[in-house]
């Protein structure tokens, strides 16, 4: 055992270290006497002598000030701090890093504290240091809990009114230091961020507005204050800092220091139940501003979307209408602007100026656009379904009359402009819109509009109408399982999500869904179809089985399919070979979907022989393949290779037995030609199509002179060819009547009296037409027909007429 010497001490105060000594000897022993200036004088000589004892001095103040506070020993608590803002002040070397962490959190032990007197202390010592301009950034400081402390202190609610106001100043004071810290850092940006902003700006806004209420005597009190200076006026403090603050904003950072201002003045309106009239008043302001630039129009709409996106659960009645009327007006306005400055640009030396004219009037539009749909997509579900109506009442669609959106005026290139726009808003209010009943969701003045629109030849305009088709049908959200046309091996894999069909949804598809048929049907040949369209397309048939199909619809679904496979084999509208292989591969993935679903195993192995027999002999009737970009097409699809095509007897076979009525497979289906077809196609741009025929003799071309020869006549004579057809013709009429569905046989007749009623319209108008006026052509527009009109001398009198 070693034993220790007498006389030997064991703490001994010569050993403690130098630094410790020296800040032990700035406190004296009264706390009343104040910090000790020669002993403090010792200390910043051999800190800034020794930089890298710092970052040891400073943790040991912080020790002692912890200690201090906890003891409320307050007057060393002074002496500590205003040794830690002399050091600040003296030291400026790359080791005041780890000196600024123990200094900070010095600060925060005292913004903790419960007094007054401390806290105060805490935040005139960090208002120093927000002062001092640091050489080097810092990648790790964090200034969270300042924000959130100081933000507290801004609304203290202490009884004694002097000292709740010095909280209040202390606070602002300490927001203000860590703006000023914090903006002209890079690194620190995150002080931008929303989480700081709904904590600093109304912080702010509290004190601005605390200054305003009225005094005793019921006038409002001065800016300055009543005794108090600028420095001491919390109100006058905050809107000084509140200018600082957004004159550092940088443009990006401009919506986040904007937003939390609504969200304020928005939630006192709420609290009113008068969160309409805020509103209102931007509304009034875009419509004062309406010939405005741009770039101001488009702040006001982006202001309007940050207030809808806070009151909109609360806006009802008038206010809806209200804002989506304006905002249609001024769409219609920027594209007006739009189309001027560039028909302008065209005529003019200036090529530069009117593009950048026309993408910052793009970018009002898509302000629009976005507050449209997010307005929309806030509301609540009833509202929504009145929305959906109200914008597509104002989508141009070729034959229904369009009252406030004059496309007359705007051409081609402004009607599609609008309907694209309007549609992809429709897109963002049904997006998330659940509905229980089909016919609710889609009734026939949202259907069939929608549906026209489907019919025109641009491949944009129908991809966005399948997509709304999609928000509104998929309930259970499995769109982004089927994202992505191909033969999916195992559906099953997917967890498809689906509930049993209701009774509601069966009576919508007997009553529309040959109408739906139809318009996929049609969809399909178009010859501007890309990927997309075909993928949009599968997955709309693919939505369908999953929502809305019994046995009934399989049935016609699988019919739909056989369809359109025989219209690419026959070929009578002669597609492009690229639109036929993307139809057939567009079959092979739904047939391989629909035959997992309906979980009929022999349903399966002919689709699975089918796909395979195709990987090994036409890859390009397979999805995977015939999208890619240099896919080899094939000169022509011979349709005596029945092992590559889906065969309907084998189906029938297949799905023979209880459930499935499959003997209606044998009636070929066939979409029923309606007056639709004729009126919206090829006329994508609506009450803009101008026609004009020039009626001129001899101008029949020369084929149609056909030679007259005896094989010629005795083709005419033989009559034995026309009976057989004939006979056909009432057999496949016979059979389609008796196992058609009843759908599909109305429709049929209704087609035939739409045709009907157009060819007597077409004949009355003939009949009561206005005599004849000087032009010579035949011209059609906005759907009004110009009589022609020729000279006085040219035209031709009844006999009766002449003398």
């Amino acid at each position: 055992m070693f034993c220790v010497p007498a006389g030997v001490c064991g703490c001994c105060g010569p050993l403690r270290p130098r630094y410790k000594r020296l800040v032990d000897n700035i406190f004296p022993e009264d706390p009343k006497d104040g910090l000790s200036k020669s002993d403090m004088e010792k200390l910043t000589f051999y800190a800034v002598s020794a930089p890298e004892k710092l970052d040891r001095i400073g943790a040991y103040l912080a020790e002692r000030l912890s200690r201090d506070v906890v003891r409320h020993r307050y007057g060393y608590v002074v002496i500590a701090m205003e040794a830690l803002d002399q050091l600040l002040m003296a030291c400026h070397s790359q080791s005041i890093k780890p000196f600024v962490e123990s200094f900070l959190h010095m600060v925060a032990k005292l913004l903790e504290s419960r007094e007054p007197d401390l806290q105060v202390l805490g935040t005139n010592s960090f208002v120093k240091f927000a002062n001092i301009e640091e050489d080097t950034p810092s990648y790790h400081r964090r200034y969270d809990f300042f924000v959130s402390q100081f933000s507290a202190m801004c609304h203290s609610t202490h009884e004694d009114t002097d000292t709740r106001n010095r909280i209040r100043v202390a606070g602002i004071k300490g927001l203000q230091g860590v703006v000023r810290k914090t903006v002209n850092d890079e690194l620190q940006a995150i002080i931008w961020e929303p989480q700081h902003m709904d904590k600093l700006i109304p912080s702010m806004l509290f004190n601005m507005q605390d200054g305003e209420e009225p005094d005793r005597t019921g006038h409002p009190s001065t800016p300055s204050g009543t005794g108090q200076d600028g420095e001491e006026n919390p109100a006058v403090l905050a809107e000084n800092c509140f200018r600082e603050l957004l004159g550092r904003a940088a443009y990006g950072n401009m919506n986040n220091a904007v937003r939390p201002v609504l969200v304020s003045y928005v939630k006192n309106f709420k609290i009113a139940q008068h969160s309409h009239h805020v509103i209102q008043q931007v509304l009034n302001h875009l419509d004062t501003n309406n010939k405005s630039t741009p770039r101001v129009r488009a702040g006001i709409v982006q202001v309007l979307l940050e207030t809808v996106a806070i009151a909109a659960k609360g806006s009802v009645g008038p206010t809806v209408l209200e804002v989506f009327n304006t905002l249609l007006k001024h769409l219609r306005m920027s594209v007006d602007f739009e189309l001027g400055e560039s028909s302008r640009r065209n005529s003019a030396c200036s090529v530069s100026s009117g593009r950048g004219k026309e993408s910052e009037e793009r970018i009002v539009q898509n302000a629009i656009i976005q507050t449209i749909g997010f307005f929309g997509g806030n509301l609540p579900d009833y509202q929504r379904a009145e929305v959906m109506m109200f914008i597509m009442g104002k989508v141009p669609v070729y034959g229904t009359p369009c009252h406030t959106l004059d496309t007359v005026k705007i051409g081609h290139r402004g009607t599609k402009r609008i309907q694209t726009m309007l549609l992809s808003s429709l897109i963002m209010v049904t997006s998330g819109f659940k509905s229980k009943s089909m016919s609710t969701a889609l009734p026939p003045s949202f259907l069939d509009p929608l549906f026209s629109i489907s019919l025109m030849e641009d491949s944009e305009l129908r991809q966005l109408v399948l997509e709304i088709l999609h928000n509104i049908i998929d309930r259970h959200d499995n769109r982004a399982k089927l994202r992505g046309i191909r033969i999916i091996p195992n559906v099953a894999a997917l967890k498809i999500k689906r509930e049993k069909i209701s009774k509601q949804d069966i009576a919508f598809m007997k009553k529309h869904g040959q109408q739906l048929y139809r318009h996929i049907y049609l969809g399909c040949k178009e010859e501007d179809n890309n990927h997309k369209n075909f993928e949009l397309l599968f997955t709309t048939l693919a939505i369908v089985t999953i929502e809305l199909a019994n046995e009934e619809v399989v049935i016609d679904l699988i019919r739909l399919s056989i369809a359109l496979q025989e219209m690419c084999l026959i070929n009578e509208e002669n597609m492009p070979m690229f639109i036929r292989c993307g139809i057939m591969a567009s079959v092979a993935a739904y047939l391989n979907f629909l035959s997992q679903m309906i979980a009929n195993p022999p349903f399966c192995q002919h689709v699975s022989k089918v796909i395979e027999m195709r990987s090994v002999e036409a890859l390009f009737l397979l999805p995977e393949h015939i999208f890619k970009d240099k896919c080899p097409l094939p000169e022509s699809l011979d349709k005596e290779d029945k092992h590559l095509y889906f065969q309907t007897a084998e189906i029938a076979e297949c799905l023979a037995g209880p459930g499935y009525n499959a003997e209606r497979l044998s009636v070929p289906y066939i979409p029923q030609v309606t007056d639709e077809d004729r009126l919206t196609r090829r006329k994508s741009f609506v009450d803009t199509i101008s026609l004009q025929v020039d009626i001129m003799p001899n101008s029949l071309p020369d084929k149609l002179a056909e030679e007259i020869t005896f094989a010629t006549l005795k083709k005419a004579i033989d009559t034995t060819g026309l009976e057989e057809q004939e006979r056909e013709k009432r057999r496949q009429l016979m059979e389609k009547f008796q196992k058609a569905p009843f759908e599909e046989i109305a429709a049929h007749c209704e087609s035939k009296a739409n045709m009907l009623h157009d060819r007597l319209a077409q004949i009355f108008e003939l009949t009561i037409r206005p005599p004849p006026s000087p032009s010579g052509v035949v011209s059609i527009s906005a759907g009004h027909t110009q009589h022609p009109s020729v000279p006085v001398y040219e035209m031709k009198f009844p006999d009766l007429c002449v003398y």
